[in-house]
């Protein structure tokens, strides 16, 4: 089956949200054409010369590439792209106070690659579904996805699902977009790769976004390390991870970590950023496990103890 969960790109970013949550996916068509053209005209050797998947699940007739910033300058500007980023925003800062790049790589499939299995790319997370939204996915169609080339296999609606569920056939449509489109999807949301039993490519750029408290899944500052970065604008550079995951989380040297591209900064070092301390007070706290809580004792008339007002303690 083929899905039409398709959306133009003046669709406000209101609704696009709303059917993001509601279904676990959607399709941006036509959002990025240009850019999308150049993306790949600069990945095209690399991609050529990249090795074919060594076991099942990455795909014997499957080319994949990663470290794709320092590849293509038009990828940098597609993975801050005003529409992504409004969506992030949207999605990820309920349970973080930043967001990051998790992921970049592309897809890239050969005639008679067959369908992957289908998968959660939140299940690298040791965490129950459903959940928040870990992974907020986009995948740019730097080809045309048809049914035929395999484009993208998913399972609407199974972001809230419980967790060991798995789709019916009859459950399972195609994400059919041309060149230039996007497929955002949930982290929770089961997908895979078709089988391409054309005689085209199918050809995809992943540019996935994550709670920036979570382990990115390729490691940033060896794909982007300062030297390359440092052409980045800071914008990429701070989603990249040269910023804080939140208050207190992640300085270096006791400073920003995007001090290391300012080198004419002579301020005083700061472990936050006081956006990121305003944003963590309206953060929806995470509950994990299942352990349960001491109860509160009922204690009337006692001060509770605080540090703007702490109790005479006798030595």
């Amino acid at each position: 089956m083929v899905t039409r969960n398709a959306h133009a790109p003046d669709t406000p970013i209101d609704t696009l949200y709303g059917f993001l949550m509601d279904q676990g996916y959607l399709i941006i068509e036509h959002l990025a054409d240009e850019l999308v053209a150049q993306t790949r005209a600069e990945l095209d050797a690399d991609i050529e010369a990249a090795p074919f998947g060594h076991d099942e699940f990455l795909g014997p007739r499957t080319k994949r590439l990663g470290r794709v910033l320092a590849r293509s300058h038009a990828a940098r500007d597609l993975a801050i792209h005003p529409t992504i980023m409004a969506l992030c925003d949207a999605t990820l800062l309920p349970s973080a106070c930043n967001y990051q790049l998790n992921f970049s790589g592309v897809m890239h499939l050969e005639p008679g690659a067959q369908a992957q299995q289908l998968h959660r790319d939140g299940s690298i997370y040791p965490i129950a579904h459903p959940s928040p939204p870990l992974i907020m996915p986009a995948m740019w169609a730097l080809s045309d996805f048809t049914a035929e080339n395999g484009g993208t296999l998913l399972a609407p609606g199974s972001h809230v699902w419980e967790h060991e569920r798995m789709p019916f056939v009859d459950e399972v449509v195609n994400a059919v977009m041309p060149a230039g489109s996007v497929l955002l999807y949930l982290g929770s949301t089961w997908h895979g790769g078709g089988a391409n039993e054309s005689n085209t490519v199918r050809t995809g750029l992943a540019l996935q976004y994550s709670l920036s408290w979570l382990r990115q899944e390729e490691n940033q500052y060896l794909a982007n390390p300062p030297e390359v970065a440092r052409e980045y604008p800071e914008r990429l550079r701070r989603l990249i991870g040269y910023d804080f995951g939140g208050p207190y989380l992640g300085f270096h040297n006791g400073d920003d970590p995007h001090r290391v591209f300012e080198s004419d900064y002579d301020g005083h070092p700061a472990r936050s950023r006081t956006e990121l301390d305003d944003r963590s007070a309206g953060i929806d706290l995470l509950r994990l496990g299942d352990i349960k809580a001491v109860p509160t004792p009922k204690r009337r008339g006692e001060q509770v103890y605080s540090m703007a007002r702490q109790p005479k303690i006798e030595a």
